[in-house]
């Protein structure tokens, strides 16, 4: 009888621990990285950093990577410009670790963060997307936990590819991402309408030419000026 009792418990306490384990090993499964073909993180501090100036950092894609320098160059003489730039996407659990890995790698504060997320990551669905947004501000606001922020939306492209970029999808992903930032206080860097404007910029069917990037920076610095000077 003792030892009927005895498998009964160690039963009881299989199943439960099963039930336990089950919903956690199912969570991971559903937070699983789903890669690109290609996947790649670009990160640029100052070659010079000037200690008596402020510190600020452009996170976003291959679309922040190409209007970086434009942004260095307004910015010259006013703050020390750093660039996270990366394929991951928001649904990924691994752009939280980057970023925190980024940020204990360069050991400064940010005093302006200027961020964008949405041009990859195309496996992940909009309501994926939009789950992972508070992570997503969490992340930044540990690493830059003075800063201000400032969301520039995700531009239209010229050609839409499937599995890739559709403006559709696009669209939506703003419209998440605005009310997002209404709900925080973050101002928006509308670099979608702004480059509505000038469709005759593209350097192929998602990125823009040297004057295209060239104009989504100035945009961007006069952001980051004004929130230099709150």
């Amino acid at each position: 009888m003792r030892l009927n009792l005895y498998k009964l418990s160690i039963f009881a306490l299989f199943v439960c621990g099963v039930a336990m384990i089950g919903p956690a090993w199912a969570h991971a499964q559903d937070r699983a990285s789903r890669p690109e073909e290609t996947e790649w993180t670009w990160e640029v501090r100052p070659v010079h950093v000037d200690p008596k100036l402020p510190n600020v950092l452009l996170v976003g894609d291959s679309i922040t990577r190409n209007y970086y320098p434009e942004v260095k160059k307004q910015l010259a003489d006013v703050a020390n410009v750093y660039l996270f730039a990366a394929s991951t996407s928001l649904g990924d659990p691994r752009l939280p670790r980057e970023l925190v890995e980024f940020s204990a790698m360069e050991g400064v504060p940010f005093k302006v963060v200027h961020f964008n997320n949405g041009m990859h990551g195309w496996t992940y669905s909009e309501e994926e997307f939009k789950a992972a947004f508070p992570a997503y501000l969490r992340t930044l606001h540990k690493i830059a936990p003075k800063a201000s922020f400032i969301w520039a939306n995700i531009t239209p492209v010229k050609a839409e590819d499937t599995p890739g970029p559709t403006n559709a999808r696009i669209e939506a992903r703003n419209h998440i991402a605005q009310a997002v930032m209404v709900k925080s206080g973050i101002p928006v860097d509308d670099q979608h309408e702004l480059m509505t404007h000038h469709t005759d910029q593209y350097e192929d069917h998602v990125h823009f030419n040297p004057t295209g990037a060239a104009i989504q920076g100035q945009q961007v610095a006069q952001f980051i000026r004004s929130a230099l000077k709150k």
